[in-house]
């Protein structure tokens, strides 16, 4: 695509996530975000439950631990859970297996056929504390490249009888 600027020609192509102009050859990347920039401008009590989160997370063992749009994400071979930081709360995402009552847990919605993602609002350091870093640790273990996956139930394969073609009706 290129762009007329006072008769001449400049090559280029606009953004379409963010509108900007982008010459050619220039490197862009509007999605590229940190975990800084995404939480400098919490309270010090949510700068401090964050911390906390962090932490409880790195100690579980390897894993990434990656910015990306408006969340942070925790993951192993795939995200277990991740975190969204607001004004006055902090939206933690955990997936598991299984739905969770608990008044802790906001809201619970199916991810996947075998995953739940469960939406729980941390306002203060001391709320990030069993269960939750409970749940947190499960996904952790769910997430495990090495685990064997879990064996679901098969349906039987259902037998499709063919149309009689003219042939076929012919013959008997």
């Amino acid at each position: 695509m290129h762009r007329k600027v006072h008769n001449r020609v400049v090559a280029g192509r606009e953004c379409y996530h963010c509108k900007q102009w982008v010459e050619e050859g220039e490197p862009h990347d509007c999605w590229t975000t940190t975990e800084a920039a995404l939480t400098q401008d919490l309270s010090e009590d949510l700068r401090d439950a964050w911390q906390r989160l962090r932490e409880t997370a790195a100690e579980f063992g390897d894993q990434r631990i990656y910015a990306s749009h408006h969340s942070i994400m925790f993951s192993r071979k795939s995200c277990y859970f991740f975190v969204r930081p607001k004004k006055h709360y902090l939206e933690v995402s955990i997936f598991l297996e299984r739905a969770i009552k608990a008044p802790q847990v906001r809201r619970v919605d199916s991810a996947s056929k075998t995953k739940r993602v469960h939406v729980v609002r941390i306002t203060h350091r001391d709320e990030v504390e069993a269960p939750i870093t409970d749940w947190m640790k499960e996904a952790y273990d769910l997430a495990d490249p090495t685990r064997p996956r879990t064996a679901r139930a098969r349906r039987p394969a259902v037998r499709v009888r063919k149309k009689p073609t003219r042939k076929r009706m012919k013959r008997a």
